[in-house]
């Protein structure tokens, strides 16, 4: 694709995130990702490491990872690539040929990764996904099956005044109007959730909104 053509392409559809591909184009994502690698503390460099991110959508932190030295990444997703509109998975496509990536890309559900599926990580990006899930501890049990060092999770939070581990259950529409939807842990719940699928030390990072964090949870 030459420019003109890419820049066609990107401002046909709809993103979620906000991918710089060169040339003076940048995806309109809905999503401010760029400012999110400070708030997540994603390091600076992971030279040498082996990265899976699930739940990948647009990319744009598979993309980053390769860009900070991994020398593997892999993106997966399920719900997001087989949608409609930003989540039909087009717009990792377009992002991967105009960046000439090497990420690697598998269409596969959270429940389903393994190390037989997919093979160990060093680092695992859980980003926007645990709220999402119908069964919160499975998909943690998924993720830690995988991870070999580190695992950076970030969520949605909810029951920030209940002194104990606890989870709000959003039925239907009730949170932003998405059926995807489900819980809303409490950053105590999600610690002790960690540790009951194995992660040994977690560390619980100040919320940059009073509604959402990261943890960095170590094997």
């Amino acid at each position: 694709m030459n420019t003109a053509e890419l820049r066609a392409k990107v401002f046909s559809r709809p993103w979620f995130h906000k991918i710089d591909l060169g040339n003076g184009i940048i995806t309109p994502g809905v999503d401010d990702s760029p400012s999110k690698l400070k708030l997540m503390r994603i390091p600076e460099n992971f030279t040498g490491k082996t990265v899976i991110d699930i739940g990948a959508y647009d990319g744009f932190f598979s993309f980053e990872a390769e860009k900070r030295g991994a020398s593997r990444v892999l993106a997966t997703d399920m719900y997001c690539w087989q949608g409609t509109g930003m989540g039909d998975g087009e717009g990792f496509k377009i992002a991967h040929e105009a960046l000439q990536s090497r990420v690697e890309a598998k269409l596969i559900a959270v429940e389903d990764i393994s190390p037989a599926t997919v093979g160990m990580f060093d680092v695992v990006l859980f980003l926007g996904v645990l709220y999402h899930a119908p069964d919160p501890l499975r998909y943690l049990r998924a993720a830690r099956s995988v991870c070999r060092e580190l695992l950076i999770l970030e969520t949605h939070y909810d029951a920030l005044d209940y002194p104990r581990p606890a989870m709000v259950f959003y039925p239907g529409r009730t949170l932003n109007n998405d059926p995807s939807n489900f819980w809303g842990p409490n950053p105590r719940c999600v610690a002790e959730m960690l540790g009951e699928v194995g992660f040994r030390n977690v560390t619980i990072f100040p919320p940059w909104q009073p509604s959402r964090g990261v943890m960095h949870a170590y094997v």
